[in-house]
């Protein structure tokens, strides 16, 4: 299946779960998408090559603290799709996941895009606190 096609299919899916296209660039083969009901803002969708790429920023990373990313390790054991990263100035805390285009499904990508608003609640008590201490 071709890039475009691939593109197309996405935006097919994304669609169907009802979440807003802020943006969208053929050229690139990416959406910005948001949906507040699952905790979605400006969730980046790659679908360029042969893997669908979603990443959505959580927090920025103000000092390097080894529990809290010992404890993000620990949980991205937990969760069924995805995984909290650093970007790669280690200064963004991100939910990434990464599917196989050759057979995505909308079961598969609705699935990524929940384990998001998934992980958020689960564990969001620990997440506001380091947001917090970073305030601070």
């Amino acid at each position: 299946m071709s890039e475009q096609s691939h593109f197309e299919t996405v935006r097919g899916y994304l669609e169907a779960l009802e979440v807003t296209i802020d943006h969208e660039d053929a050229a690139e083969a990416l959406f910005r998408i948001s949906d507040n009901a699952r905790g979605i803002a400006n969730m980046v969708v790659d679908c360029e090559d042969d893997l669908l790429v979603i990443e959505q920023g959580i927090l920025a990373i103000g000092r390097d603290d080894v529990a809290f990313y010992k404890k993000l390790l620990q949980i991205n054991r937990e969760l069924v799709h995805g995984a909290f990263v650093l970007d790669d100035a280690g200064q963004m805390l991100l939910f990434r996941d990464t599917l196989q285009l050759a057979n995505l499904d909308l079961n598969e990508l609705e699935a990524s895009i929940n384990a998001l608003g998934l992980g958020l609640a689960t564990h969001a008590q620990l997440l506001l606190t380091y947001a917090a201490e970073q305030a601070a």
